[in-house]
Order: structure tokens, then sequence, then C-alpha cells
């Protein structure tokens, strides 16, 4: 088919008439979707639409980043490891797209974001009960931060049920005791509703997987996997962090928190201490 006056033809098997069929807008519920951008700045800021955005797209791909963990967390359960790393894996192309979406927003100058911040009130990402329950799925257990969460019961409920549960890391963990491997029994039955620490007696497991990766190929590829995870999710901490410092500079947060300095202080934090504790002792 050509193209003339710069101008394509439709293709005759086109559907057009939708009145009893379902479109594309109405499978993606876009009425909804597109209508959800209520900026509360007045006058109407400009930029206020791409902070909404921002944030909003961000807890679309939390959502999927929380189904996609929780899935490979069973998965490791039922010792199906094919499935647990495929899930890992799309969780970290999600993680790129999440990282790179923080330069859109530092497009917003101090400036533009000032002159409509103060009509945000107290609201502020500290309170994505989402992106709390990453964290917890994958280790990073804090029970003080659920009081934050008790006027939503919905979010406090999700919350309290990703805490009582294992991590993903528990989860692997358990299933290397299942293939044979030693893990501590301290390990295996720890409290889970509190982060993980660093257990120096898992350190020479993984010495042993790592100096013999041909013998234990999928124990191997898996321990790479979760050490891509955490290094994707430490980028995204720090990408956050610059750009708030970018923006805002030290000031406090809307939510109470003390800003960049809160934070510079989650890159402190670690999922799989033990998988970058080895890398020290490795050769040696």
């Amino acid at each position: 088919m050509s193209v003339e006056k710069n101008t394509r033809k439709l293709d005759k098997g086109i559907v057009r008439d939708f009145s009893s069929r379902m479109s594309y807008a109405s499978y993606l519920q876009l009425p909804t979707l597109l209508s959800a951008q209520q900026p509360v700045s007045r006058p109407e800021h400009h930029d206020e639409l791409l902070f909404i955005i921002q944030h909003q797209t961000t807890e679309l791909w939390l959502k999927l980043v929380l189904h996609e963990l929780r899935s490979a967390a069973a998965w490791f359960r039922a010792d199906d490891l094919g499935s647990a790393l495929k899930g890992v894996a799309r969780v970290k192309h999600i993680q790129k797209t999440l990282t790179e979406q923080w330069s859109v927003l530092a497009t917003l100058t101090p400036t533009e974001y000032s002159q409509f911040r103060g009509f945000l009130g107290n609201a502020s990402g500290f309170q994505s009960s989402q992106y709390r329950a990453v964290e917890f799925v994958l280790g990073n257990k804090n029970r003080r931060m659920l009081p934050v969460f008790e006027s939503d019961p919905e979010a406090h409920s999700m919350l309290e049920e990703v805490l009582n549960a294992p991590s993903i890391y528990d989860e692997f963990l358990a299933y290397l005791a299942r293939q044979g491997y030693d893990v501590p029994t301290s390990v295996l039955e720890r409290d889970v509703t509190r982060a993980h620490e660093f257990c120096p007696e898992l350190v020479p497991l993984f010495k042993h997987i790592y100096e013999n990766a041909a013998d234990n190929w999928a124990a191997y590829e898996a321990c790479e996997e979760l050490v891509d995870l955490e290094d994707n999710f430490q980028l995204w901490r720090f990408r956050h962090l610059r750009t708030v410092q970018r923006t805002i500079g030290m000031k406090s947060g809307t939510g109470g928190s003390s800003g960049a300095a809160f934070l510079q202080k989650a890159l402190e934090l670690t999922f799989f201490p033990e998988l970058f504790a080895v890398r020290t002792e490795i050769g040696q």
C-alpha cells in the first residue's frame, strides 16, 4: 500500500465500531486513568502535572514489582528456580525504567517546585505503602513504619501481611537448604518480621558456590541475579537522593522526614549482605 500526499490509508479490516466491542480505552480504563491527575495548586501550576504523573507512574511500576517479587518468593518456596529468576529478571528491567525516570523529574527546577510545594501539605513519597512493601519483600523489614499507614486500613493490612511473610532472601536461603546446602539453622528459623542482618556463617556457603560455580551453576546464577537486584535498588535510591538534593537541597520533607539526610541513610541499608561480603573472601 503506497502513501499519497503523506497520508496513510487505513486497512479495510480495521475495526471501527466499538458500540458492542471492548476497545483499547475501555480495556485499560483510560477515562479513569487519565482523569486521576488532579493538581491542587491554585492557580494551577504548569509543572504540577509532571510531579503527579511522575509519582503515579512510579506507583504503577511498584505495583508490578511487588507482584513479581511476591510471585518469585512463592516460586522459590515451590523449588521452581527458573520461574523465580524470570520474575527477578523482569523486576530488574522495571528498576532500570524507574531509575531513568528520575531524569524527567530532575527537569523541575527548585524555583518551579517551590511555587506549588506548599500545596502538597504533608503528602510525601515517604507514605508510599507499595514502596515500603517492596522493601519488606526484599528483607528491609521495619515494623515502626506501620503507624504511618494506620489511617489506610487496606495499605496497613497489606504491609502487615508482607511484614509477617518470609522475604525473597529468606525463601532463597530455604531453597538452598532443601537443595542440600549447609544453611545455618539460625537463619532458617529466624524471626522473619525483623530485618535480615549480616550472618557471617553464610559467607563460607556462598564462597563455596562462587568458587565452584560450574558445579553449582543454578545457585550461582541465582546469587548473581539477587546481587543485580540490590545494585539496581541502590542506584534507584541514589538517584532519588540526588534528585531531592537538586530540587529542594537540604530542606525537610513534606512528610516530616529530614529529607535528603533521611534518604542518605537508606544507602546504608542492605538486602543481601553476605552476597557482597563473599567477594572479599573469594580467592583467599
